[in-house]
């Protein structure tokens, strides 16, 4: 029997990306363990499809249109389409051996063609300070170009991505991609269809691992039985998929780490794991060893704390849309003298999916924030800080970058995550999310299915519907989210009195 043929997509090579042994299990595991698709994923496919169109059906220039074909059919109209020449093809399909492409659109340059996606989210990934092409794009632009240079209709090693902001953003795969890391994404994409091979032939096993970016995936529940029995490293918090494929052959689990010395891991000031010091390790050795206290483990302070006083307090959180790059709610519980019976939660929020909606909500907190000062103000992780300044860079009349930077600088504004937890505590959990240090607290959100990806998906909702109840259900998580941090908070003051 003729073995069944196995094509490598651009998808593939997206989700390889972020996780391997996702791969693995969309290949070799049986279909009945998938979970349903999340809300929030069917929410990306609907709306990428609905960009996609909206973009096509605006673009002036004319292309040979092929999304009304399918399979081989698809293939032999766009060959034909490119022996012809034509300037521009849409929904192409093209195929090289075992490499299978679909690009959003081929567009001639020269003799020859270059592959774009249109996506529904920026072209580059954004940090702070930086601003750098994206790997999972560009291994899937690479393979593309990688079968149009197989079969002779390549016009470089080049593609484009056309993103939600309007912007064409150029992939060269030939340049280093940054002064620190001189490795080409054309090497980084060869790297990922080796492995992507490897995965697919059995050549080469994967493991699941614990990570943030789990929780939408449809094998989460499977994998998580995988990681639970195998006791799998991942479940110390941020030890990682890196650090575990760098530790598992010394350390093959939580519980080896539990008693090993880890003294004999040690050469001179280094450890013999790539990536890992000796602080780290024993930072890790520490966690394992909370983790298989079970439930007598208590977090406990690493060193002296001490949180602002003031009269009045201010739990922050926002809800950001990353499909529209919309923030739409800035959600505040105030707490007066420390009381409970003195909070309230207060709101603003952006009713409609507008800059006008979003530059007025922004200047809502803001002078809500001014007008409370002298007051603490508490948040968790550096995200509303990021959004923050580009909300400012956005509507600079809002606020100046100073006065916004003198806020968030102030002692009295803490990141909870950042300047407290992961720098004075340790928590027998399996990782340091808001939701699972609260909860471990005794504290649990109304809604039956709280998270941020559910709020953007019910933002979607209420901006197509208009439907009430679906903009209080958006504000209860909100303000669950704000008084969770507040029950951190207070349990951290406890841990520092005790």
């Amino acid at each position: 029997m003729q073995a069944e043929r196995v094509s490598i997509t651009g998808s593939m090579l997206y989700d390889l990306v972020a996780c391997p042994h996702r791969l693995h299990m969309d290949k070799f595991a049986d279909p009945a363990e998938r979970d349903p698709v999340s809300p929030f994923v069917q929410l990306l496919w609907k709306k990428g499809v609905l960009w996609e169109n909206e973009v096509m059906a605006g673009l002036d220039a004319p292309f040979t249109d092929l999304s009304g074909y399918r399979g081989e059919e698809q293939e032999c109209k766009t060959r034909e389409a490119m022996r012809r020449g034509d300037a521009l093809i849409y929904a192409g399909r093209i195929r090289s051996g075992d490499l299978l492409g679909i690009p959003d659109l081929l567009r001639r340059e020269g003799t020859g063609y270059l592959a774009g996606d249109i996506k529904s989210g920026a072209g580059v990934e954004e940090s702070e300070n930086l601003a750098k092409l994206k790997k999972h794009y560009a291994v899937q632009l690479a393979l593309y170009t990688d079968i149009l240079e197989r079969t002779g209709f390549s016009a470089g090693r080049r593609g484009f991505i056309w993103d939600i902001h309007g912007y064409e953003v150029d992939y060269d795969f030939t340049r280093p991609q940054t002064e620190r890391n001189p490795r080409t994404l054309w090497q980084e994409y060869e790297a990922v269809l080796s492995h992507a091979k490897a995965i697919l032939s059995e050549r080469r096993a994967t493991r699941a691992a614990y990570a943030s970016i789990c929780k939408l995936c449809h094998w989460h529940s499977a994998c998580m039985k995988q990681i639970k029995e195998a006791d799998d490293l991942t479940l110390i918090p941020e030890l990682g998929r890196s650090r575990r494929d760098a530790m598992v052959e010394s350390v093959p689990t939580v519980g080896a780490l539990v008693t090993a010395d880890t003294s004999e891991f040690r050469e001179d000031e280094k450890t013999i794991f790539r990536g890992i010091g000796p602080a780290t390790l024993d930072k890790f050795s520490e966690r394992a060893r909370l983790l298989a206290a079970g439930p007598d483990a208590k977090p406990y302070l690493k060193q002296p704390l001490e949180l602002p006083a003031a009269p009045v307090e201010l739990f922050f959180d926002i809800e950001v849309d990353p499909m529209r790059d919309h923030c739409y709610l800035h959600g505040f519980v105030e707490r007066r003298n420390g009381e409970s019976n003195s909070e309230r939660f207060v709101y603003f929020f952006a009713e409609e999916a507008t800059e006008e909606a979003e530059k007025q909500a922004f200047a809502q907190a803001w002078n809500f924030m001014r007008a409370s000062r002298p007051c603490a103000i508490y948040y968790y992780a550096p995200y509303e800080k990021i959004i923050y300044r580009k909300l400012r860079d956005k509507y600079p009349n809002v606020c100046s970058m100073d006065a916004l930077e003198a806020l968030f600088d102030a002692p009295e504004t803490v990141d909870l995550y950042t300047d407290i937890v992961r720098k004075h505590t340790e928590w027998p959990t399996h990782d340091y999310s808001l939701k699972t240090l609260a909860r471990y607290l005794g504290f649990d959100w109304q809604d039956t299915d709280p998270s941020g990806a559910s709020s953007i998906e019910w933002f979607h909702q209420w901006t197509d519907t208009g439907d009430e109840a679906i903009r209080q259900r958006i504000l209860a998580y909100n303000e669950d989210d704000c008084r969770a941090t507040r029950v951190l908070r207070d349990a951290l003051q406890s841990m520092a009195m005790a």
